[in-house]
């Protein structure tokens, strides 16, 4: 049986093994850089959400995400950081338990997220479920 769940300070662990998961598989193992005590950190503050997804006890995905307001609108909405389900576990619906997780978080806000055009499998999954993808380039500075 799935479940899902919200993430507390607490699951700091979970998490950072689950990201690790993801790392892996997009092929950035070096990029994740967190430690799991700062993981604890970040779940303790109140605009960062994550939910983790179970079967029988085990994490097998997750979705990320960060309240933010829209200068353009005034108004609230989610910025959705990441969504995996590991390997062994998709295709049976985990990732859509999850957007659904999401939403009712949302409570009607928008959700809002990028997407790499090299995951067209991503893009797939957002469109089966109803979401407008919008062709944009992402900027990166480090001054």
């Amino acid at each position: 049986m799935i479940s899902v769940h919200r993430a507390t300070p607490d699951d700091a662990t979970t998490v950072h093994g689950l990201m690790r998961g993801l790392a892996d598989h997009q092929h950035q193992g070096s990029a994740l850089t967190v430690t799991p005590g700062k993981l604890k950190e970040l779940l303790s503050q109140a605009e960062v959400g994550y939910l983790i997804a179970e079967r029988d006890g085990r994490a097998i995905g997750y979705v990320s995400w960060l309240e933010r307001t829209s200068f353009w609108s005034g108004e609230d909405y989610l910025h959705l950081d990441d969504l995996y389900v590991a390997a062994g576990e998709r295709g049976d619906r985990v990732g859509e338990r999850l957007m659904h997780a999401i939403a009712a978080v949302a409570a009607g806000r928008v959700i809002r997220w990028e997407v790499a055009e090299a995951n067209v499998g991503a893009q797939r999954f957002y469109e089966r479920i109803g979401a407008t993808l919008i062709t944009k380039k992402i900027g990166r500075w480090r001054p």
